[in-house]
């Protein structure tokens, strides 16, 4: 099974969009793809682990300041109680998904209407 870290924090400060998250980060690497978990109203951001993926799950709570981060564009670190993990590819991706959401019933009603209300 996957192993998920949801993103309990997200803020904006003068240089960077910050994710914090409460597990340990160390052995993951950053992929540069997001999917969509339309059932938990989530992105999820992958990460490489040593021999499969770990799920950064960024849940609804946290889009309004994603969205943000992307109008801005600034730089998206993920920070564990370990270490700093910048996101490679984050709104390149995050755009691509959102774009492909908006007015696509294929993820649901609800997760088309929350995108469109915040992106």
């Amino acid at each position: 099974m996957k192993q998920r870290i949801t993103v309990s924090k997200a803020s904006i400060t003068e240089t960077k969009l910050q994710l914090e998250v409460s597990e340990p980060l160390t052995g993951l690497i950053p992929t540069g793809q997001i999917l969509v978990d339309s059932d938990q109203y989530s992105f999820i951001y992958l990460m490489e682990a040593e021999e499969d993926y770990t799920y950064i799950v960024l849940p609804e709570l946290t889009w309004s300041v994603l969205k943000s981060g992307l109008d801005q564009s600034l730089p998206v670190t993920l920070m564990g109680p370990d270490q700093e993990v910048e996101l490679v590819q984050f709104y390149d991706e995050l755009d691509y998904i959102i774009n492909n959401i908006k007015g696509n019933s294929n993820y649901g009603k609800e997760m088309v209407v929350k995108v469109e209300e915040i992106f």
